[in-house]
């Protein structure tokens, strides 16, 4: 408890009285809520989510893309085990015969080097985690010929979402709980922008003190009228970050615009085929476009992804969407903060 004590002194050396703390990585926010951080915190601090969950950003137009290729003969589907619930316009992943769950893409090329005939495509989604995984996966496709194999290029980068929340006015967040493994991927100095817009940030492991920590971090700057993006998670996070990977990254995507769920297009916040490496592209290669699909009536999944609503506002919350049933991705992942709310009901999400 000596943490908590720290955090309530820095709180009170502070000119306001308050403070809104943004956890931007879903893996965070489910830590957060399994641990009980919010019910520990002094009362004028506020921890809100942020967008890093992979799923919960996916389009309904992606998701329904997914299903219509699972739909076609002779095609094998490989996706990431938490895309396999989230409702589509016409059904679901986990309904489909052609899906397979995999835990790396390197795991989806080697199901099309077995079987040639058929076509493999696997669902790309995350950030910078997963995205330099995905591509040296298809640097190793093309470099074993194995031409039957392609990727639905989803995926996000952290940096312009941030940067459209920071400039926000409705949400004014005093500072940002950085995720941990996009850090090791990208750096502690990929987030040095966000001291731009007046706000501070500590890069944070995941376990309860890992977090605590993070918090107390970013109140002392506050106090002390620091301005700095932290490092507490140094045994795996540098400076510099993962450069090879990131190189890697960069040799098969470049950044485009992309459309985040419930938020609308953020330019420059995803990845696509660079020309080199477009016939991996699947939407080139099946001539399939994204249908513009719009969110279900009522759903706040994309206010609650940018800080702006808590799940306990959104009128389907724990009636109409359930983990059972539910209607939004951010009840379906296992790092979305309706989940998050829903399973540990015990958690007061302050406004």
């Amino acid at each position: 408890m000596e943490r908590i004590k720290q955090i309530r002194e820095a709180l009170k050396g502070l000119g306001k009285q308050s403070a809104t703390l943004m956890e931007v990585c879903g893996t965070h926010t489910m830590s957060i809520a399994r641990n009980g951080i919010r019910s520990l915190l002094p009362e004028g601090v506020r921890l809100v989510s942020g967008p890093g969950c992979p799923v919960c950003v996916t389009s309904q137009g992606e998701i329904q893309t997914a299903l219509d290729l699972a739909e076609r003969e002779n095609v094998l589907l490989c996706t990431f085990g938490d895309m396999m619930r989230v409702p589509g316009e016409r059904g679901r992943l986990e309904d489909m015969d052609n899906v397979k769950i995999v835990y790396s893409p390197m795991e989806a090329l080697t199901e099309a080097e077995k079987d040639r005939d058929r076509q493999v495509v696997f669902v790309g989604v995350g950030f910078e985690t997963t995205s330099p995984l995905i591509a040296a996966t298809v640097q190793e496709a093309r470099r074993r010929k194995i031409r039957n194999f392609s990727v639905l290029p989803f995926h996000k980068t952290i940096p312009e979402a941030l940067r459209l929340i920071l400039s926000d006015p409705e949400v004014s967040i005093d500072g940002l709980i950085l995720p941990g493994h996009v850090s090791v991927l990208t750096g502690r100095r990929y987030f040095d922008f966000i001291t731009e817009y007046g706000t501070s940030g500590v890069v944070s492991g995941f376990e309860a003190l890992d977090i605590l920590e993070g918090i107390y971090l970013l109140l002392r700057g506050m106090e002390e009228g620091q301005r700095e993006v932290l490092n507490n998670y140094t045994q795996v996070v540098k400076d510099e970050g993962n450069l090879q990977a990131m190189n890697t990254l960069y040799q098969v995507f470049e950044s485009s615009d992309a459309l985040w769920r419930g938020v609308g297009v953020i330019p420059e916040s995803g990845l696509i085929f660079r020309e080199q490496y477009r016939d991996f592209n699947a939407l080139e290669r099946f001539s399939t476009p994204v249908p513009d699909i719009p969110e279900p009536e009522g759903c706040l999944c994309g206010r609650i992804l940018m800080g702006k609503s808590i799940p306990p506002e959104c009128p389907w919350f724990g009636t109409e969407c359930t983990p059972q049933r539910p209607i939004g991705p951010c009840m379906v992942s296992s790092e979305g903060t309706c989940a998050a709310c829903y399973k540990y009901p015990e958690v007061v999400f302050k406004r």
